[in-house]
């Protein structure tokens, strides 16, 4: 493979989930993938917690904002994932047919730390595997 697939996390407000799952897949799958997110109805800023969370991992969250989906409608994508019902409704119609999965998280906006840390934890774990599995991708050597 030349260059690393173009994945695209959608979410509804891009200030949490999809955050999560950016930065989790750009360094999970280091090489392989690329990850941008975006936000059918982007909040204003991302969400003090899953910056808290990410960081408890030891992940930069440098540069982390919600974009629009407008924002990243000219990348040539290879795959989206929608990470919440609201945003797999409103997923926008691509150019081209592009391969999707649906794999929703819970919303841990206005809970404690404990939630997001969950929540970081589980996406990690099941959408770095289908992400992994739908293009086919090789585990990392341990």
């Amino acid at each position: 493979m030349n260059q690393p697939y173009t994945v695209l996390v959608l979410c509804t407000g891009n200030s949490c989930r999809s955050q999560m799952a950016e930065v989790l897949l750009n360094n999970d799958l280091a090489g392989q993938v690329r990850a941008l997110s975006a936000g059918t109805r982007p909040q204003p800023k991302v969400a003090d917690g899953a910056i808290a969370a990410l960081k408890d991992a030891g992940l930069n969250t440098e540069g982390l904002h919600p974009k629009d989906i407008d924002a990243v409608m000219s990348e040539d994508i290879d795959l989206v994932v929608t990470v919440c019902d609201n945003a797999r409704e409103a997923c926008p119609i691509f150019p081209k047919p592009i391969p999707a999965i649906h794999l929703p998280f819970h919303d841990p906006h206005g809970e404690p730390l404990e939630s997001f840390l969950a929540v970081r934890d589980d996406i990690r774990t099941r959408l770095i595997a289908a992400v992994r599995e739908k293009l086919g991708l090789q585990a990392a050597a341990a």
